[in-house]
């Protein structure tokens, strides 16, 4: 289903009414009351706004908001909730709630039968601020959809907004709940030295922790970012992904007795992986004193062997000239045509512009190869030549070239390979394959760009 703007009201009062309406009619359509039923007239009068008000400033003490819970490290321990917002948090440089800022999910703890008060504080709104915003910063008008009387709308406005204090006069613990002993002091033996800690259960940062894992696996954007990693094509956007995660279920088929964000997630609470990264060098190989890539730098590539390996081995079989075969040799060459890419763009990524030029070990490579690998180097002051060469285009068609006679002096020998495959080979590397039209498109566009802005 399509999701909806909430209506907009031009007063809290008028908001607040619509909202007790909301409630009373999903309430009567629930239990199928009719107008003449004694229950029908009772459920109305209850559903009046200054009753309701007046009922829902007392069951506030029911719940808490919070953002920081103590639920989650046990369902069954009482103790000192907080409600902290981020912005006022010490700033640090780990990550923490303080990263936050102003954008931060609340989360509500107690009991489930009183969550439609925080409903009304959090969903209520008016140009974009909240009605517990409002009360908090006592706003005239919101004080007035409370109470016509000023005295009693102040009486219900500060006892709504206990709903974000602390229900204990004094920080409490649990026999339930985690607590230790940090040490502050220098002697580890000194009982004085040490201070006791209570950690409670970071519920909004979880929460916007969840949501932003959640847009990577399940995102249209990343997964077509995926899709194209998957595919070996080229991709405007950025691929995210959460190696190692792992999922923790609070709550078991009841998630509420834990709170209402762990509710609205399911139970769900993503762990990061926590591990030592396995570091692995490898110092990336290039093309050095070499006049092509095809010599020693593509073919050793292990994707580029073990394709070739299985093509000529596939081709040595004689298969029958069928639609099958066809589809088998075109898929090898595609994932040849692959790694000839990916390595044109680890090597464009990772060299600064002109190292063709700048590097005399790599004076040898052919000049094709230098405005196919070095293509930013036309970007540099003083390479109007290189910029000319670059643009004519006409040097795709000598790697075209290239790779099909390496290809094919690859397969030769007992295998019937000769110029009509060369040209096949050729055709699969500038026609066929996605990833290198859309990457030599995207460097013209760069190209175009910095010589109009000369």
């Amino acid at each position: 289903m399509a999701e909806t703007d909430a209506p907009a009201y031009s007063s809290f009062q008028a908001a607040v009414q619509a909202f007790i309406q909301e409630r009373l009619q999903t309430k009567l359509d629930k239990d199928k009351l009719k107008e003449d039923d004694p229950k029908h007239e009772k459920l109305r009068a209850q559903y009046q706004p200054a009753v309701w008000i007046e009922d829902a400033a007392q069951r506030v003490q029911q719940i808490q908001a919070v953002t920081h819970s103590l639920k989650p490290i046990h369902p069954d321990a009482r103790g000192t909730q907080l409600y902290a917002e981020p912005s006022s948090l010490p700033t640090l440089s780990e990550l923490g709630s303080h990263a936050l800022g102003n954008a931060f999910d609340v989360d509500v703890v107690g009991n489930a039968g009183a969550l439609d008060v925080y409903a009304l504080l959090k969903e209520v709104e008016v140009e974009g601020r909240s009605l517990l915003t409002a009360l908090q910063e006592e706003d005239a008008s919101a004080l007035r959809a409370l109470h016509d009387d000023a005295t009693q709308a102040k009486t219900l406005r500060d006892a709504l907004l206990r709903l974000t204090q602390p229900l204990f006069n004094r920080a409490t613990s649990h026999t339930r709940a985690k607590q230790l002993y940090w040490l502050t002091g220098s002697d580890a033996c000194a009982d004085d030295g040490y201070e006791l800690l209570a950690p409670l259960f970071a519920t909004s940062l979880a929460h916007t922790v969840h949501t932003q894992v959640k847009d990577a696996r399940y995102g249209k954007a990343n997964k077509a970012a995926r899709q194209a990693r998957r595919e070996r094509k080229a991709h405007g956007g950025v691929f995210v992904d959460y190696p190692g995660l792992a999922v923790q279920k609070m709550g078991g088929t009841k998630p509420l007795n834990i709170s209402q964000l762990n509710n609205e997630r399911g139970g769900v609470n993503y762990l990061l992986a926590s591990l030592p990264p396995i570091w692995q060098p490898r110092r990336q190989r290039l093309p050095v004193n070499t006049d092509s890539v095809f010599n020693h730098l593509y073919p050793e590539r292990p994707g580029v062997r073990n394709t070739v390996g299985a093509l000529r081995r596939f081709l040595e079989s004689d298969p029958p000239p069928n639609q099958a075969t066809r589809e088998r040799r075109a898929t090898d060459i595609e994932k040849l045509v692959d790694e000839l890419v990916i390595l044109a763009t680890k090597l464009q990524q990772s060299l600064a512009p002109g190292w063709t030029r700048d590097d005399a070990s790599f004076h040898k490579l052919a000049r094709a190869e230098q405005l196919w690998l070095d293509p930013l180097r036309a970007e540099l002051p003083g390479e109007d030549d290189f910029d000319k060469e670059w643009r004519w285009m006409d040097w795709p068609d000598t790697i075209g070239r290239f790779f099909a006679n390496w290809l094919n002096a690859q397969l030769a020998g007992q295998l019937p390979v000769g110029d009509v495959e060369a040209r096949e080979w050729r055709r699969a590397l500038l026609v066929e394959d996605d990833g290198w039209r859309e990457t030599l498109a995207e460097q013209r566009r760069r190209i175009d760009g910095q010589r109009d802005s000369r």
